[in-house]
């Protein structure tokens, strides 16, 4: 799945329109029709993308954006603010709140699938399905396989999403709190010592083509995957 995007849109036309598009671009969608909804369906499972509307019932979506932003849980979590305003100041306010993209009513589905794709892209590459490939190693996250060369590894679901997540950010050192986050999500509690057991067996399972060098162990800071020694 390229990602899963939380729908705040108070117009149920507008709101099925949206989900329909953008179920036919691979994503999955999940609808609320007010602030205190979309609440309730993120405390379900934290959305990869929000799509909120300005103009919403009770909490506006700009007070709304702002509260995403200050929440643990949610900071991190790209926003597209949809509205019918279209001057420039209420862009820019609805940027100013932490809104990372802004499209304005009536819109193209096919520019919201192409915007909603190009920002997951640019916050959370690993929830995308572009194949990525580092140092021979390939994997690709529609069909789910990981290759070196014609060799095809295998590797348990944890452990393909740790690669994954690796591969999309390379060269960086990342604290194990930062993977529970990515990987595991900041709503599951995992402890710590979970990303050890399963970085050893990802690289147990890239030892049969030497790729475990791959994964490398930041003495007092965490991990990265490099392809430099």
């Amino acid at each position: 799945m390229p990602g899963t995007i939380l729908i705040v849109e108070d117009e149920q036309a507008i709101r099925e329109m949206v989900c329909l598009a953008l179920g036919q671009g691979g994503f999955e969608c999940r609808e609320a029709d007010n602030a205190q909804e979309a609440q309730q369906r993120i405390l379900e499972g934290v959305p990869d993308l929000i799509l909120l509307d300005w103009m919403l019932p009770g909490m506006s979506g700009i007070e709304y954006a702002r509260k995403l932003r200050a929440d643990k849980l949610t900071r991190d979590v790209p926003i597209i603010m949809l509205t019918a305003r279209t001057q420039e100041e209420d862009k820019v306010r609805g940027l100013d709140t932490g809104a990372d993209d802004y499209m304005t009513k009536p819109f193209s589905t096919r520019e919201l699938i192409a915007r909603t794709r190009a920002l997951l892209r640019r916050t959370a590459p690993q929830t995308t399905d572009v194949p990525v490939e580092v140092d021979g190693l390939s994997l690709d996250p529609v069909t789910h396989r990981v290759q070196a060369g014609d060799r095809k590894l295998e590797l348990g679901p944890m452990e393909f999403k740790l690669l994954h997540f690796f591969m999309t950010h390379p060269e960086r050192v990342h604290s194990r709190t930062s993977i529970l986050d990515s990987v595991w999500g900041t709503n599951v509690y995992v402890e710590e010592r979970t990303v050890d057991v399963h970085i050893r067996r990802l690289r147990k399972a890239l030892s049969t083509s030497g790729h475990q060098r791959l994964i490398q162990t930041v003495r007092g800071s965490g991990y990265r995957l490099s392809a430099q020694d």
